[in-house]
C-alpha cells in the first residue's frame, strides 16, 4: 500500500486544487532527458536504471517514481511507502527541481513544505488496515 502524490505543472500562484480552472490543461514537465536530469540533480541517490520507474530510498521509506516512457513527460506519480517525515524531503526537492506542484491524491490537496498532515493520515489509515510498517 502506498501514499500516492502527483508532480504536475500548475500556475505558480495556485495554492489549492479548488483554484484550478475547469478548462486548465497542465503544461508538461519537459523533455524526457531533461526531466531525468532534473531528477538526478534533485535526488542524486535515485536509481534510474529503469528510467520509466525510478526509485529513491531512505532509512525507513521508499519512493517509486512512475515517470513513464512518454516524451515529453506530462507528470510523475510518486508511490511512497514506509514512515518518517523525511520521506517528504525528496518529494519537495523533486517538485522544486521540476518547477511543479505536489498533489496529494488521497486528500486532494496541494502539499507545501512543512505540511505533513496527508502523509500522517495515510500512515494511520495503513496501520489500521494492514498493521504498522516495519
Amino acid at each position: 500500500m502506498s501514499w500516492d502524490v502527483l508532480l504536475l505543472r500548475l500556475p505558480d500562484d495556485l495554492t489549492s486544487v479548488q483554484e484550478i480552472p475547469a478548462d486548465h490543461t497542465p503544461d508538461s514537465l519537459g523533455r524526457r532527458r531533461d526531466v531525468l536530469a532534473a531528477v538526478t540533480q534533485a535526488c542524486p541517490e535515485a536509481d534510474l536504471s529503469d528510467p520509466a520507474w525510478g526509485e529513491v530510498s531512505g532509512p525507513t521509506w521508499s519512493i517509486e517514481l512512475n515517470i513513464g516512457s512518454e516524451d515529453p513527460v506530462g507528470s510523475i506519480m510518486l508511490h511512497i511507502r514506509g514512515s518518517g517525515d523525511d520521506a517528504l524531503t525528496p518529494v519537495l526537492r523533486l517538485a522544486e527541481a521540476l518547477r511543479c506542484k505536489v498533489l496529494d491524491c488521497a486528500e486532494g490537496d496541494l502539499i507545501a513544505p512543512g505540511q505533513t498532515a496527508g502523509w500522517h493520515t495515510f500512515q494511520q489509515f495503513r496501520d489500521r488496515v494492514v498493521g504498522p510498517s516495519q
